[in-house]
Formats: structure tokens, sequence, C-alpha cells
């Protein structure tokens, strides 16, 4: 047994990280201004992206595109359970109705075959979540998206660096919303971008900073005007030059971050393959999986145990675990305001009561990995059946 707690996703920052913070900090200007706007052209170029906008958080990014496509009140937009609450609570928040379509066994993505089902005349928009960081199945969703005259906004919350049949997420027209939270691939601490054309990101980042029509960097350099005009309601959405510090050379690294990341999931693959009480995470062929979440799922007819205690003898054991996600129907707000039932969802419940999200970060040395790997192992053979 490890003599220290292994905490689930601890952030790798660097001193680059800390010098360019540093510098930020020393200089005239540390809220919006040149740091974010490098950071935004470098994660264009990086993902080839038409355009792109640093917000605050990917429910930040997700809120603005719903706002800039024009959805609210009596619209509906449909996502999967299966995500983390930010992606349906921002439906609520423009006044639309979220419809949930349950996902696929495998992925645990949205379930493409199930999306035409639940189109009405009321639907405006399909919201996929690449979910742990595997792409969902764009072309499908795209065709059904054309075919009813839908947008699609990507929740790639998970999926800085996946790619789908050769093409990063975020590289196409649509909006693509990231996050930089601390757990994430690449962190800003707190923090998102959101991608896709460059007519609609201008409109975004109005949106995003208050409806104003000219920002702060434009209004209080030498060559600004103190002058701006409030063109719509918008938010206090921005990112900061101190987040944008991180977020340059978190990029930079996100190559070698990544290549970590794989190493390790061919580690946990290798050993947990073996073992017929563990259900390992997928990869389909023609994607390339971001890999931030590396999800276990336990076959319950094999242990003793149910997920609860699985996770409890992890911790008695100094390993940090998490569960992603709780179903959003099962949430006592969307249960009582839409009569959900855990079952009306059964692939979604079903999966998480056996899910368990293991240490997967840059940071984990060999003997960390190892150390996973011996205690995951140590529980199912202490409690298979």
């Amino acid at each position: 047994m490890r003599d220290t707690f292994l905490p689930f996703s601890p952030p790798l920052i660097g001193e680059e990280e800390i010098d360019e913070v540093v510098d930020t900090l020393k200089s005239d200007w540390i809220t919006t201004g040149p740091k974010t706007k490098k950071f935004e052209d470098e994660f264009k170029n990086y993902f080839n992206a038409p355009a792109a906008l640093a917000l605050n958080s990917c429910t930040a990014a997700l809120h603005t595109s719903l706002i800039a496509l024009g959805i609210g009140q009596g619209d509906e937009v449909i996502t999967t359970p299966m995500t983390f609450c930010s992606t349906v609570n921002v439906i609520e928040h423009v006044g639309a109705r979220p419809v949930l379509v349950d996902v696929e066994p495998d992925t645990l993505n949205i379930d493409p075959e199930k999306i035409e089902r639940a189109i009405t005349p009321r639907t405006r928009a399909i919201i996929p979540v690449h979910y742990s960081g595997h792409p969902a199945e764009l072309d499908y969703i795209y065709e059904i998206a054309e075919k009813y005259n839908l947008f699609v906004i990507e929740d790639a919350a998970h999926a800085v660096s996946a790619k789908y049949k050769g093409k990063f997420i975020g590289s196409s027209s649509n909006p693509v919303c990231f996050s930089f939270y601390a757990t994430k691939n690449l962190t800003t601490a707190e923090g998102g971008m959101l991608t896709g054309n460059p007519e609609f990101i201008e409109k975004a980042r109005v949106i995003s900073l208050h409806g104003m029509s000219r920002d702060a960097w434009k209004r209080y350099s030498k060559e600004g005007s103190w002058y701006y005009e409030v063109v719509t309601p918008g938010f206090k959405y921005n990112m900061t030059d101190i987040q944008a510090s991180l977020g340059i050379w978190q990029l930079r690294k996100l190559g070698r971050f990544q290549a970590r990341r794989r190493e390790i999931v061919k580690m946990y693959n290798e050993h947990f393959s073996k073992e017929e009480a563990l259900e390992i995470p997928v990869e389909r062929q023609h994607v390339e999986h971001a890999w931030h979440l590396y999800v276990l799922r336990l076959n319950a007819s094999a242990l003793k145990i149910g997920r609860n205690e699985f996770i409890e003898e992890l911790a008695k054991r100094n390993i940090g675990t998490s569960v992603h996600f709780i179903p959003v129907h099962i949430h006592p707000y969307y249960k009582k305001k839409y009569n959900y039932k855990p079952e009306d969802f059964p692939v979604a419940y079903s999966n998480y009561l056996r899910m368990v999200s293991i240490p997967l970060c840059p940071k984990l040395t060999d003997n960390d990995v190892y150390d996973v790997i011996e205690a995951v192992l140590d529980v199912v053979k202490v409690y298979k059946r």
C-alpha cells in the first residue's frame, strides 16, 4: 500500500507557466488583454480552428453559443444524460427545454440512432458531449442536423487534442466548447475556449463581455477610445491574462502531456483487460481519444461489492478516484421538473452504477501508475466471487 494519498487528477504546472504568470503580474495589464489574445491565436493555430474566443469556463462557452444562435424560450435542445450538469443547466438558463437521449453502451457518448426519434418541431439544436475525450459520432449527428436544419454545439470539455477521422475536434466551423478546469488535459485553473467561424466568434465575443462594442484593452490602450456602446445585454465571461499565461505554456506542452496520458492508458489496459471483473474503456479506430478520463466499469456479477464500496476500498489503499458522471436525469431538479425515473435512460443509468474513474494525468510517475494497478487488482482479488 502507498504511504501517501494519490490525488485523482492534480495539475502539472512548470516553471514556464509560473514565470509567465509573474511576467503578467509585473506588467501593466492583468485582465483580458495581450496574453489572452496570444493564447487565442496559438490555440486557433494549434487546432486549425477558424477562430477562437477565450472565456472563463466551458459553461460560459456553451451558454454564449446558445445565446448567439438565438435559442431561447419554447425551444428544445437535444443532449445526453451522461454529462456534467452544466451542459444541461445552460439550456435551462436560456429558457429552452433539454431533451435527453440515451448513450451508446461502449463509448457512453450520445446514441445517434436515438437522436432522430427525439426531434420535434421545437428542436433547434443538438449538444453532443465527447465523453471522457472520445469523440461522438459526428458524421451521423451532422447528417441529422442538416436534415432537420438544426444547430450543433459540441461540448468538448473533455476533448482537447481529440481527433475525429483525422481532424482535431474544434477545427470545424460550428461552435465547439472546451474546458480548462484544473483537472483537464490543458488547464488555466478555471477557463474555457469557444471555437467556430469568425462571424459567430465575433458575435459571441460581444455577448461574452456585457454586450459592449469595445473591450477594456481596446479602450485603455494608447490607440484606444473611451467610448463604447452596449448592443445586447451580455455577460461577464471573459478570460484574464493571468489565466491565459498558464494556458499559453500548457498548450505548448500539450503534445508531451498527451503522449504521457497514452502511455498510462496502455499500462492500465495491459493489466486490466485480463480481469473479467473489469471492463476497460474503448477507442474506436477512426478517432483519437483525448484520454481526459480513464473510466473502469465493474462487472457486478463477478464481485461481492458494489461500485461505492469499491471506491472506499481504493481510498483505504490511498488511491483517489471519482465518478463521471451522476446522470442528469437523477439529479433532484431535473428529476422533479421532468418527472424522470432512473430507468428512463437505462444505458446511462446502469453504467453509472458500475463506473469508477481512476487517476490519469501526466504528473503520474510509473510507480504511481503501478500503485493504482496493484490497488485495483487487490480489491478485485479480495472481493471476487
